[in-house]
């Protein structure tokens, strides 16, 4: 696949992925690969998974390490163990994160529940924020960090508000991160998808692939005969980790087809 593509976005390239055992995360690691990164480090909880998806892209040129995002020491060690074995990183794709557990409205909030989702969605991601940062500045700076928000950073909800809250926190953290590490070249952007049909959002709606493919593909107003896809925001997640938007910072880069649930 990757010789069929003359405009490698990401020669020789080193980049870390977490949540990259299947959906978005799967999708992007075979799209940095095919766009020449000399490594991508997929990082899940889903060991067998992730190791599914790093041989079959190839053990020469990607690799699996089983990380929780909760805990930040395994994040540094995550990052550290990047660095050691390729000697840089030059993009990191934090893209972790569930959904809501309970109903989750305002009357009926679970603190418990929300402590679990903002643990992995809100934390996970300043961790990831934070020492691939770190990481980049000490090797003299440069380097593209890209957070997953969503559609729902841009508005309310009225069920399932932690993960509304949640993404929300995550479109704060990239515009004040921005600031923070644009001094040393480092840029950080979000990418903002509409619901995709993944094992997690099927899993969460408890719907087929097809299934919520159908459900939300009437939400877009962009018309092009097909859903949104995760390959969809996979190109989007490429765009912004490549020299295509060497000057865009602090960017929110919404992927939802004009989506209106309305």
């Amino acid at each position: 696949m990757s010789s069929l593509i003359k405009n490698m976005k990401l020669e020789n390239k080193v980049a870390i992925i977490t949540g990259g055992a299947s959906g978005i995360g799967e999708e992007t690691a075979r799209r940095f690969a095919e766009h020449g990164a000399r490594a991508v480090v997929i990082a899940d909880i889903q060991e067998e998974k992730g190791l599914l998806v790093a041989k079959s892209i190839g053990l020469h040129r990607c690799a699996f390490v089983k990380c929780d995002v909760t805990d930040e020491k395994q994040v540094e060690s995550l990052i550290q163990s990047t660095v050691s074995r390729y000697g840089q990183i030059d993009v990191v794709f934090s893209n972790a994160g569930i959904c809501s557990i309970s109903k989750q409205d305002i009357l009926d909030f679970d603190f418990a529940d929300y402590e679990t989702l903002f643990a992995i969605n809100v934390r996970g991601m300043i961790a990831c924020v934070k020492h691939a940062g770190r990481a980049m500045e000490k090797s003299g700076g440069k380097g593209s960090i890209i957070c997953t928000a969503s559609v729902m950073a841009n508005s309310g909800a009225a069920m399932k508000i932690d993960y509304t809250m949640s993404k929300h926190a995550v479109l704060g953290l990239v515009r004040c991160a921005s600031k923070g590490l644009g001094q040393y070249g480092i840029r950080v952007n979000c990418v903002s998808p509409a619901a995709t049909a993944t094992p997690l959002t099927s899993k969460a709606m408890n719907m087929s692939h097809e299934e919520v493919e159908k459900h939300f593909e009437s939400f877009s107003t962009l018309k092009i005969g097909a859903p949104l896809q995760v390959k969809n925001v996979a190109d989007a997640v490429l765009f912004l980790a490549s020299e295509d938007s060497e000057f865009v910072t602090g960017h929110n880069l919404v992927v939802d087809g004009g989506y209106n649930p309305f």
